[in-house]
Protein backbone atom coordinates (compact mmCIF):
# COMPACT_ATOMS: atom_id res chain seq x y z
CA UNK A 1 0.00 0.00 0.00
CA UNK A 2 1.35 3.43 -0.99
CA UNK A 3 1.80 5.82 1.92
CA UNK A 4 -0.09 9.12 1.67
CA UNK A 5 1.88 12.12 0.45
CA UNK A 6 1.50 15.53 2.09
CA UNK A 7 1.98 18.29 -0.49
CA UNK A 8 2.62 21.76 0.91
CA UNK A 9 1.53 24.53 -1.47
CA UNK A 10 2.72 28.05 -0.83
CA UNK A 11 3.44 31.30 -2.59
CA UNK A 12 6.79 33.06 -2.44
CA UNK A 13 6.63 35.90 0.07
CA UNK A 14 6.89 39.54 -0.97
CA UNK A 15 10.28 39.63 0.76
CA UNK A 16 11.56 36.64 -1.23
CA UNK A 17 10.39 38.18 -4.50
CA UNK A 18 12.00 41.51 -3.63
CA UNK A 19 15.31 39.84 -2.75
CA UNK A 20 15.23 38.02 -6.09
CA UNK A 21 14.66 41.32 -7.88
CA UNK A 22 17.03 43.60 -5.97
CA UNK A 23 19.74 41.22 -4.78
CA UNK A 24 20.36 42.16 -1.14
CA UNK A 25 18.40 42.95 2.02
CA UNK A 26 19.88 46.44 2.06
CA UNK A 27 18.73 47.18 -1.46
CA UNK A 28 15.26 45.85 -0.64
CA UNK A 29 15.08 48.08 2.44
CA UNK A 30 16.13 51.10 0.36
CA UNK A 31 13.53 50.28 -2.32
CA UNK A 32 10.72 50.02 0.24
CA UNK A 33 11.74 53.13 2.15
CA UNK A 34 11.73 55.14 -1.08
CA UNK A 35 8.07 54.18 -1.42
CA UNK A 36 7.17 54.96 2.19
CA UNK A 37 6.81 51.30 3.09
CA UNK A 38 8.22 49.63 6.17
CA UNK A 39 10.86 46.94 5.49
CA UNK A 40 10.17 45.49 8.93
CA UNK A 41 6.49 44.89 8.11
CA UNK A 42 7.31 43.11 4.85
CA UNK A 43 10.02 41.10 6.61
CA UNK A 44 7.61 40.19 9.43
CA UNK A 45 5.08 38.79 6.94
CA UNK A 46 7.90 36.72 5.45
CA UNK A 47 8.82 35.41 8.91
CA UNK A 48 5.18 34.55 9.67
CA UNK A 49 4.91 32.55 6.45
CA UNK A 50 8.08 30.58 7.07
CA UNK A 51 7.15 29.93 10.69
CA UNK A 52 3.83 28.53 9.46
CA UNK A 53 5.55 26.39 6.81
CA UNK A 54 7.91 25.00 9.47
CA UNK A 55 5.01 24.18 11.81
CA UNK A 56 3.03 22.51 9.02
CA UNK A 57 6.02 20.41 7.95
CA UNK A 58 6.56 19.34 11.57
CA UNK A 59 2.95 18.12 11.76
CA UNK A 60 3.31 15.65 8.88
CA UNK A 61 3.56 12.03 10.13
CA UNK A 62 7.05 10.56 9.82
CA UNK A 63 5.83 7.63 7.72
CA UNK A 64 4.12 9.85 5.14
CA UNK A 65 5.79 10.97 1.96
CA UNK A 66 6.08 14.71 1.47
CA UNK A 67 6.54 17.30 -1.26
CA UNK A 68 6.33 21.07 -1.66
CA UNK A 69 5.37 23.27 -4.59
CA UNK A 70 5.37 27.03 -5.09
CA UNK A 71 2.38 28.63 -6.79
CA UNK A 72 4.29 29.52 -9.96
CA UNK A 73 5.16 25.84 -10.47
CA UNK A 74 1.64 24.44 -10.09
CA UNK A 75 1.05 23.93 -13.85
CA UNK A 76 4.12 21.66 -13.96
CA UNK A 77 3.52 19.74 -10.73
CA UNK A 78 2.08 16.22 -10.88
CA UNK A 79 -0.43 15.63 -8.08
CA UNK A 80 -1.05 11.99 -7.12
CA UNK A 81 -4.34 10.33 -6.08
CA UNK A 82 -3.00 9.67 -2.54
CA UNK A 83 -2.02 13.30 -1.93
CA UNK A 84 -3.29 15.40 0.94
CA UNK A 85 -2.80 19.04 -0.04
CA UNK A 86 -1.78 21.58 2.60
CA UNK A 87 -2.29 25.11 1.27
CA UNK A 88 -0.40 27.64 3.41
CA UNK A 89 -1.27 31.21 2.48
CA UNK A 90 -4.18 33.41 1.50
CA UNK A 91 -7.63 32.21 0.45
CA UNK A 92 -6.82 32.90 -3.19
CA UNK A 93 -4.06 30.30 -3.15
CA UNK A 94 -6.66 27.58 -2.60
CA UNK A 95 -8.46 28.77 -5.73
CA UNK A 96 -5.16 28.70 -7.63
CA UNK A 97 -4.57 25.03 -6.81
CA UNK A 98 -8.17 23.80 -7.05
CA UNK A 99 -8.27 23.24 -10.81
CA UNK A 100 -5.26 20.92 -10.66
CA UNK A 101 -6.89 18.53 -8.19
CA UNK A 102 -9.13 15.49 -8.61
CA UNK A 103 -10.78 14.76 -5.23
CA UNK A 104 -7.58 15.11 -3.14
CA UNK A 105 -8.47 16.59 0.27
CA UNK A 106 -7.30 20.15 0.90
CA UNK A 107 -6.35 21.61 4.28
CA UNK A 108 -6.18 25.42 4.17
CA UNK A 109 -3.72 26.88 6.68
CA UNK A 110 -3.66 30.58 7.56
CA UNK A 111 -0.11 31.82 8.29
CA UNK A 112 -1.32 35.24 9.39
CA UNK A 113 -4.68 35.16 11.22
CA UNK A 114 -6.36 38.54 11.10
CA UNK A 115 -4.76 39.54 7.79
CA UNK A 116 -6.60 36.97 5.68
CA UNK A 117 -10.34 36.42 5.42
CA UNK A 118 -9.76 32.77 6.32
CA UNK A 119 -12.74 31.42 4.37
CA UNK A 120 -10.65 28.79 2.56
CA UNK A 121 -7.71 28.77 5.00
CA UNK A 122 -9.46 28.43 8.37
CA UNK A 123 -6.87 26.29 10.17
CA UNK A 124 -3.92 27.24 12.36
CA UNK A 125 -0.51 25.75 11.55
CA UNK A 126 -0.45 24.00 14.94
CA UNK A 127 -3.56 22.01 13.97
CA UNK A 128 -1.80 20.24 11.09
CA UNK A 129 -0.95 17.00 12.92
CA UNK A 130 -4.49 16.50 14.24
CA UNK A 131 -6.06 17.31 10.87
CA UNK A 132 -3.78 14.92 8.99
CA UNK A 133 -4.55 12.19 11.53
CA UNK A 134 -8.27 12.62 10.83
CA UNK A 135 -7.70 12.53 7.09
CA UNK A 136 -5.56 9.42 7.51
CA UNK A 137 -8.14 7.47 9.53
CA UNK A 138 -11.10 8.69 7.46
CA UNK A 139 -12.76 10.71 10.23
CA UNK A 140 -12.11 14.17 8.74
CA UNK A 141 -15.19 16.19 7.84
CA UNK A 142 -15.08 17.25 4.19
CA UNK A 143 -16.90 20.06 2.43
CA UNK A 144 -17.57 19.52 -1.28
CA UNK A 145 -17.32 22.95 -2.87
CA UNK A 146 -18.95 23.41 -6.27
CA UNK A 147 -16.74 24.42 -9.19
CA UNK A 148 -17.59 26.07 -12.51
CA UNK A 149 -16.54 24.86 -15.96
CA UNK A 150 -16.44 26.49 -19.38
CA UNK A 151 -16.34 24.39 -22.56
CA UNK A 152 -15.88 25.46 -26.17
CA UNK A 153 -17.17 23.72 -29.27
CA UNK A 154 -13.60 22.82 -30.31
CA UNK A 155 -12.96 20.76 -27.16
CA UNK A 156 -11.23 23.32 -24.93
CA UNK A 157 -12.27 23.43 -21.28
CA UNK A 158 -11.31 25.23 -18.09
CA UNK A 159 -12.41 24.81 -14.46
CA UNK A 160 -12.41 27.39 -11.66
CA UNK A 161 -13.35 27.51 -8.00
CA UNK A 162 -14.60 31.11 -7.75
CA UNK A 163 -15.65 32.35 -11.16
CA UNK A 164 -15.17 32.25 -14.93
CA UNK A 165 -14.78 35.54 -16.79
CA UNK A 166 -15.50 35.73 -20.53
CA UNK A 167 -14.56 38.94 -22.28
CA UNK A 168 -12.30 40.79 -24.66
CA UNK A 169 -8.57 40.33 -23.87
CA UNK A 170 -7.92 44.08 -24.03
CA UNK A 171 -10.95 44.76 -21.80
CA UNK A 172 -12.75 46.54 -24.63
CA UNK A 173 -16.32 45.76 -25.68
CA UNK A 174 -17.07 42.06 -26.07
CA UNK A 175 -19.75 41.19 -28.63
CA UNK A 176 -21.66 37.91 -28.51
CA UNK A 177 -25.05 36.27 -28.61
CA UNK A 178 -26.12 35.24 -25.10
CA UNK A 179 -28.33 32.17 -24.59
CA UNK A 180 -29.72 31.46 -21.11
CA UNK A 181 -32.95 30.06 -19.65
CA UNK A 182 -34.53 29.74 -23.09
CA UNK A 183 -33.88 33.37 -24.00
CA UNK A 184 -31.33 34.94 -26.34
CA UNK A 185 -29.95 38.44 -26.66
CA UNK A 186 -27.19 39.96 -28.75
CA UNK A 187 -25.01 42.02 -26.43
CA UNK A 188 -22.00 44.32 -26.29
CA UNK A 189 -20.52 44.50 -22.78
CA UNK A 190 -17.41 44.42 -20.63
CA UNK A 191 -17.86 40.66 -20.34
CA UNK A 192 -19.75 38.00 -18.43
CA UNK A 193 -18.90 36.59 -15.00
CA UNK A 194 -20.25 33.20 -13.89
CA UNK A 195 -19.51 32.41 -10.25
CA UNK A 196 -19.91 29.63 -7.70
CA UNK A 197 -21.10 29.84 -4.12
CA UNK A 198 -17.47 30.14 -3.06
CA UNK A 199 -17.02 33.04 -5.49
CA UNK A 200 -20.23 34.57 -4.19
CA UNK A 201 -18.31 35.77 -1.14
CA UNK A 202 -16.03 37.90 -3.34
CA UNK A 203 -16.29 39.44 -6.79
CA UNK A 204 -19.80 38.16 -7.52
CA UNK A 205 -21.18 39.57 -4.29
CA UNK A 206 -19.72 42.96 -5.14
CA UNK A 207 -21.41 42.95 -8.56
CA UNK A 208 -24.69 41.62 -7.17
CA UNK A 209 -24.97 44.46 -4.64
CA UNK A 210 -25.28 46.94 -7.51
CA UNK A 211 -26.73 44.93 -10.37
CA UNK A 212 -29.03 42.35 -8.80
CA UNK A 213 -29.36 42.94 -5.04
CA UNK A 214 -32.35 40.57 -4.74
CA UNK A 215 -30.72 37.68 -6.57
CA UNK A 216 -30.22 34.76 -4.14
CA UNK A 217 -26.55 33.85 -4.46
CA UNK A 218 -25.68 30.14 -4.19
CA UNK A 219 -24.03 28.51 -1.20
CA UNK A 220 -20.50 27.03 -1.59
CA UNK A 221 -21.77 23.43 -1.70
CA UNK A 222 -24.90 24.14 -3.75
CA UNK A 223 -24.96 22.85 -7.33
CA UNK A 224 -25.77 26.28 -8.67
CA UNK A 225 -24.05 29.30 -10.20
CA UNK A 226 -24.76 33.02 -10.46
CA UNK A 227 -24.06 35.00 -13.63
CA UNK A 228 -23.71 38.71 -14.35
CA UNK A 229 -23.20 40.80 -17.48
CA UNK A 230 -20.81 43.67 -16.86
CA UNK A 231 -21.87 47.04 -18.28
CA UNK A 232 -24.12 45.87 -21.15
CA UNK A 233 -24.55 48.55 -23.80
CA UNK A 234 -28.01 48.95 -25.39
CA UNK A 235 -27.91 50.00 -29.04
CA UNK A 236 -29.96 49.47 -32.22
CA UNK A 237 -28.33 46.03 -32.58
CA UNK A 238 -27.57 45.03 -28.95
CA UNK A 239 -29.70 44.71 -25.83
CA UNK A 240 -29.30 44.96 -22.07
CA UNK A 241 -32.24 43.03 -20.66
CA UNK A 242 -30.49 39.77 -19.71
CA UNK A 243 -28.07 41.00 -17.10
CA UNK A 244 -28.05 38.53 -14.16
CA UNK A 245 -29.47 35.25 -12.94
CA UNK A 246 -28.88 31.80 -11.50
CA UNK A 247 -27.96 28.52 -13.14
CA UNK A 248 -29.34 25.65 -11.06
CA UNK A 249 -28.29 22.04 -11.51
CA UNK A 250 -27.46 21.23 -15.12
CA UNK A 251 -28.82 24.49 -16.54
CA UNK A 252 -26.12 26.04 -18.75
CA UNK A 253 -25.30 29.51 -19.99
CA UNK A 254 -24.09 29.69 -23.59
CA UNK A 255 -22.80 32.36 -25.91
CA UNK A 256 -21.71 32.58 -29.52
CA UNK A 257 -18.69 34.80 -30.13
CA UNK A 258 -19.26 37.80 -32.41
CA UNK A 259 -15.88 39.47 -31.81
CA UNK A 260 -12.57 38.71 -33.47
CA UNK A 261 -11.28 37.31 -30.19
CA UNK A 262 -12.70 36.65 -26.74
CA UNK A 263 -11.01 34.87 -23.85
CA UNK A 264 -12.31 32.82 -20.94
CA UNK A 265 -10.26 32.54 -17.75
CA UNK A 266 -10.82 31.48 -14.18
CA UNK A 267 -10.17 32.98 -10.77
CA UNK A 268 -8.49 36.09 -12.17
CA UNK A 269 -5.59 34.26 -13.86
CA UNK A 270 -5.62 35.63 -17.41
CA UNK A 271 -2.41 33.81 -18.37
CA UNK A 272 -4.29 30.48 -18.20
CA UNK A 273 -7.16 31.01 -20.59
CA UNK A 274 -9.18 29.75 -23.53
CA UNK A 275 -8.91 31.78 -26.74
CA UNK A 276 -12.21 32.00 -28.62
CA UNK A 277 -12.67 33.09 -32.23
CA UNK A 278 -15.55 34.51 -34.24
CA UNK A 279 -18.51 32.14 -34.44
CA UNK A 280 -17.37 29.79 -31.70
CA UNK A 281 -19.91 28.65 -29.12
CA UNK A 282 -19.08 28.16 -25.46
CA UNK A 283 -21.17 26.79 -22.61
CA UNK A 284 -20.68 27.38 -18.88
CA UNK A 285 -22.16 25.31 -16.09
CA UNK A 286 -21.58 23.43 -12.87
CA UNK A 287 -18.49 21.21 -13.11
CA UNK A 288 -18.64 17.51 -12.29
CA UNK A 289 -15.51 18.05 -10.21
CA UNK A 290 -15.65 19.55 -6.73
CA UNK A 291 -13.03 20.84 -4.31
CA UNK A 292 -12.87 18.74 -1.12
CA UNK A 293 -11.82 20.95 1.78
CA UNK A 294 -11.25 19.71 5.33
CA UNK A 295 -13.36 21.58 7.87
CA UNK A 296 -13.03 21.67 11.64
Amino acid sequence: MVAPRAVIVHRASEWTELIARHGTRGQVAFFLQQRDQSPSEVSARHDDLHAALTAVAAGIPSDWRRAAVERADLPRFAFEPEDVVLVVGQDGLVANVAKYLHDQPVIGVDPAPGRNAGVLVPHAPAATAALLARVGDGSAVMQERTMVEVRSDDGQSLIALNEIMIGQPGHQSARYLLEVAGETERQSSSGIIIGTGTGASGWCRSIARIQAPRLPLPEPTEEALAWFVREPWPSPTTGADLIAGRLDGDAPLALRVESDTLVAFGDGIESDRLSLGWGQRVTVGVSRRTLRTVVS
